[in-house]
């Protein structure tokens, strides 16, 4: 018999809730249409300079190119810590905030790709941004789901259930759950690894933490100048990037980024278990218009990064009614930038919007502010917030880390 996709009844769209509740003190400061947001416009000509480069990474086994629809591989759980450490909480960006005067934007790639493809974005979403002398930082709340994986956020039906397996927060859940595992069954975890000149800044010595190099890297966006009779300050980014494995290729060994589509309802009629050997093309066009925001994402992450190339998994639930066993069907593997192309994806634009925001901020008082997506409009929101905003959220290693179990 064939595999049967529950399809829910075509409906309106429920309204949603902002990702953090609006405090009747807060006061907006900004409004941004994303509308506005398409006409922006900043080359970025200059390469980043690498600052430190932490931790260790694995080799990736080539294997899994082979996998097909017809010779699947079950999708393994492993044991392993994946640290999420917030811009602000990191020693590395303490420590060049200190002692590199001219930088003065901190946050990290996911950060970044998240508010450079804003405009992609449907559900709602939040950034702390932290006014201190003469530096900006971008920092994610502890208790937020920055982390969390959307599934299917920009389809012309996303998942509305309220509860159970196939409600937006669950299907977060299980794709984040599916990406972490599958990045880490897809290298070789018995050969030797490729070590970092400095240790992973996160790790504790009796925990088994995931592979990953984390990757300091500076932009020098603008120098200061006078325009128009006014003073215009310099932009001098550092960001910490992440790689998730090496690839061994003719042109030596080359960081690469790892990451899982998975599927959990075939109502857009690209059921991949038919369709994924034969038509991956379409089926990485549905996936790109079912989760924009998610690709492009993760297109901007790599870029950032400087990886070689990114790989992504086509993940699939071994039944339908089952969000805990799955199946990888296939892998493909593209160059960040071709990918950002394909996509529709320009940096120039993504660089743009990230400038527009940061001169926002550069012309704030000292001080705290969030940037919060509204969960049902095109906008972003600007709010002014107390000093000890969020600082009461317990921020536990559930929330500075994540840990795959058996």
């Amino acid at each position: 018999m064939g595999r049967r996709f529950h399809r829910p009844v075509q409906s309106q769209i429920k309204q949603r809730n902002p990702s953090v509740p609006i405090s009747s003190i807060w006061n907006v400061e900004e409004e941004i249409d994303f509308l506005r947001l398409a006409k922006l416009n900043f080359p970025v000509s200059s390469a980043p300079e690498d600052l430190y480069e932490c931790g260790a990474l694995e080799y990736y086994n080539r294997h899994f190119d082979k996998v097909t629809v017809k010779n699947p591989i079950t999708l393994q759980k492993f044991k392993r810590v994946f640290h999420k450490v917030t811009t602000t909480d990191d020693p590395y960006i303490e420590k060049i905030a200190k002692e590199n005067k001219e930088c003065n934007v901190f946050a990290t790639d996911a950060i970044l790709a998240t508010l450079m493809t804003s405009p992609r974005s449907a559900y709602s979403w939040d950034i702390i941004v932290q006014r201190v002398g003469h530096c900006i930082f971008f920092d994610k709340r502890d208790k937020s789901q920055f982390d969390f994986i959307t599934v299917s956020e920009t389809a012309v039906e996303p998942p509305q259930e309220e509860e159970g397996m196939n409600s937006p927060m669950d299907l977060a859940m299980e794709a984040t759950f599916i990406n972490q595992n599958f990045s880490q069954q897809v290298l070789k975890r018995a050969d030797q690894k490729y070590q970092a000149k400095y240790p992973n800044p996160f790790a504790d010595d009796e925990e088994e933490v995931a592979s990953v190099v984390y990757r300091y890297r500076k932009w020098k966006l603008r120098d200061a100048e006078i325009k128009d009779g006014e003073k215009v300050e310099g932009v001098t980014l550092v960001a910490r990037c992440e790689h998730d494995a090496v690839l061994r290729s003719e042109q030596g060994d080359v960081f690469i980024n790892v990451k899982a589509c998975n599927e959990w309802d075939c109502k857009t009629g690209m059921e991949w278990r038919k369709k994924l050997d034969s038509q991956k093309g379409a089926v990485l066009a549905t996936e790109i218009k079912n989760n924009g925001f998610k690709v492009a994402k993760w297109t901007i992450s790599a870029i950032l990064a400087g990886s070689a190339f990114i790989k992504f998994g086509y993940v699939s639930r071994q039944r339908p009614i089952d969000s805990a066993s799955h199946d990888v069907l296939g892998v493909q593997q593209f160059k960040p930038l071709e990918l950002a192309e394909q996509i529709n994806l320009n940096m120039n634009n993504a660089w743009g919007i990230l400038m527009a925001l940061i001169d926002i901020f550069l012309k704030k008082e000292q001080g705290k502010y969030l940037i919060l997506k509204d969960p049902n409009k095109p906008i972003m929101r600007i709010y002014k917030v107390h000093k000890d905003a969020f600082d009461n959220e317990d921020s536990g290693s559930e929330d500075a880390s994540s840990e795959l179990d058996d």
